[in-house]
């Protein structure tokens, strides 16, 4: 991944074509006053980062529920998601 580092006053100058730069994956890092203080990057990527944080989490929590031995068995997990959505259709059908 690509960094460049830049202040703020010359990414105001350039933002345009900074952010085209930023598609390429680059991510730009905006100083102020010497002091890294932002970055920018492209939507996609940012997206990308937040799916991978969050499926890094999720290991995080499966894996301590296995070490506390809170397991259910899949069966279970659907047989209850399957009597959830029935009472649900149920009440408004």
């Amino acid at each position: 991944m690509q960094e460049k580092i830049i202040s703020l006053t010359d990414f105001k100058t350039s933002a345009s074509r900074l952010l085209q730069e930023t598609r390429g994956g680059a991510n730009i890092i905006l100083t102020q006053n010497g002091s890294a203080s932002a970055v920018v990057q492209d939507y996609a990527t940012y997206r990308a980062q937040q799916d991978a944080f969050l499926m890094l989490k999720l290991m995080v929590q499966g894996e301590a529920d296995v070490s506390r031995n809170r397991l259910t068995s899949q069966s279970e997990v659907f047989s209850s998601m399957r009597a959830s959505l029935l009472a649900g259709q149920k009440q408004h059908g």
